[in-house]
């Protein structure tokens, strides 16, 4: 039976390519992006094209809003951005609010916005594009101060959202995509965007609510906090 998916930063990367495998196989679509007027191909692959601004509440709001009615199925929270300081020499106070704000605090307002219709569809499933550099326990490496901090902060929610949203039968993970090409993962990823999309989306299907809470990588392997 055909699911109903909600996709945020849907233009590009990862995002797109999950728009277009999800799609292709007879799910219906709803790609939330920044510009819409800008990716006319989003809406020959998609059921509808959405705006959406991760830095922006009021945004987050209009898009429940805009939504209302609907019933979701799959919420993937994708949107996200790099951090440019790599060292503690160029942390900076805007610099980890910027990258927080879109990669932690975006996607819980994202869930909140959509709720009601989340409870409304079968799947009840959400998934929050973490990565494996939000791990505490696997980080070696040190340094990408705010990004690793906003995915460990998106890992600790996802956590929250688990346990809160459990009773209403909805399975919240957090999951790492791999070191994917991308605009963000740079040209020497090893992992190309429709490998990554084919893996992940075979993982979501995989998904039971008795996963609820889990950080884990495409293929479904548990992760380390």
């Amino acid at each position: 039976m055909p699911h109903t998916w909600l996709i945020t930063g849907a233009s590009r990367g990862i995002g797109l390519e999950l728009a277009r495998q999800a799609a292709a196989r007879g799910d219906r679509v709803i790609a939330a992006v920044r510009e819409p007027a800008r990716h006319p191909g989003l809406a020959e692959i998609c059921r509808s094209v959405v705006p959406f601004e991760a830095t922006d509440d009021h945004s987050i709001a209009a898009l429940g809003e805009r939504l209302g009615g609907e019933r979701l199925d799959v919420l993937i929270n994708n949107a996200g951005v790099a951090g440019g300081a790599k060292g503690i020499e160029g942390v900076s106070g805007p610099e980890l609010a910027r990258v927080l704000r879109v990669n932690s605090v975006a996607p819980v307002l994202v869930v909140k916005a959509v709720l009601p219709m989340l409870l409304e569809g079968e799947r009840r499933l959400v998934v929050n594009i973490s990565s494996h550099l939000g791990s505490i326990g696997a980080n070696a490496g040190g340094s990408s101060y705010s990004y690793r901090a906003s995915k460990a902060a998106l890992n600790m929610l996802t956590a929250c959202m688990a346990i809160d949203l459990r009773e209403r039968g909805v399975t919240c993970v957090a999951m790492h995509p791999g070191w994917v090409r991308t605009d963000m993962g740079g040209p020497k990823a090893p992992l190309l965007p429709a490998q990554a999309a084919a893996d992940l989306l075979a993982t979501f299907d995989r998904v039971v609510p008795a996963d609820s809470g889990r950080f884990m990588d495409r293929l479904g392997e548990t992760i380390p906090w």
